[in-house]
């Protein structure tokens, strides 16, 4: 049994990685799913990907949105209820890396922009699903967060604290909506094959970028990488009705990475 069967799911960041994974495994249990990305344009010029995309199955749509627009989300949101008049599910998944620098050294300029994206962009992408979500009684909003949610990395100052703000984001909304059946949970990817790390691999070690990723491999206790289908999986199950009693959660995919961390 498909356990999305025809649930509207919106996603952002849907172009690659986590998101790519995610639409692909939602349209295989029945979705229909907008993919909003700033790069959906690319998307769509991938012949390779998009074929790959309809094998999956299930009806979908890409959508070019730039998440930290006010404008551009409210259009795309207005959009979907156009056409589906509904939102059942909100993977609000886009965001940057940033830099790997000391905390004084970070540009003003690249703070806003991780800013606007990883925290300011869930922000409005979340406050424009609400309203439908709760005339609905109904909806599962996911935010993707990071093990630098729960931890810290020096030199990433900028990218922890715009995932631990998420944590927050989630924790008081889930509060808000509960009573109107809405459900509201953060995931916690550790290290996962993704072009965004591998653009930190060539960032922190351009001349040796396997070498990095070798030595963060073995770090992780299960001793590899996540691959993006991974960490759908996890999405799928907090999208579907298996979590239906799991709200203001933070869910963990990081093969052990924080397990010998204390809890307080």
């Amino acid at each position: 049994m498909q356990k999305l069967k025809d649930k509207v799911a919106f996603i952002t960041g849907a172009a690659g990685g986590i998101g790519l994974a995610t639409a692909k495994l939602f349209l295989s249990e029945g979705a229909r799913v907008i993919m909003a990305d700033s790069d959906a344009d690319k998307l769509e010029d991938d012949a390779a990907a998009m074929e790959e995309i309809k094998e999956h199955g299930g009806s979908f749509n890409i959508v070019s949105t730039d998440i930290t627009s006010q404008e551009q989300v409210e259009k795309t949101i207005s959009y979907i209820q156009k056409k589906f008049a509904r939102i059942d599910i909100a993977v609000l998944n886009a965001g940057v890396a940033g830099a790997n620098m000391p905390l004084e050294e970070y540009p003003v300029d690249l703070f806003d922009e991780v800013m606007a994206v990883n925290m300011r962009g869930v922000w409005l992408s979340m406050r424009s699903v609400i309203p439908l979500m709760k005339k609905q009684q109904a909806g599962s909003i996911i935010l993707t967060s990071s093990i630098q949610g729960l931890s810290a990395l020096a030199g990433t100052t900028a990218y922890t604290t715009s995932k631990h703000a998420l944590v927050g984001m989630m924790k008081g909304a889930a509060l808000e909506l509960a009573e109107f059946g809405v459900r509201v949970n953060t995931v916690h990817p550790g290290y996962v094959e993704t072009p965004m790390m591998d653009a930190i691999h060539s960032s922190v070690m351009p001349d040796a970028p396997e070498n990095f990723q070798k030595a963060l491999s073995a770090s992780v206790p299960m001793k590899r990488y996540a691959k993006p289908e991974e960490i759908a999986r996890l999405m799928l199950f907090l999208a579907s009705e298996d979590s239906s009693y799991s709200t203001g959660s933070c869910f963990l995919a990081d093969g052990g990475i924080l397990a010998a961390l204390p809890t307080s």
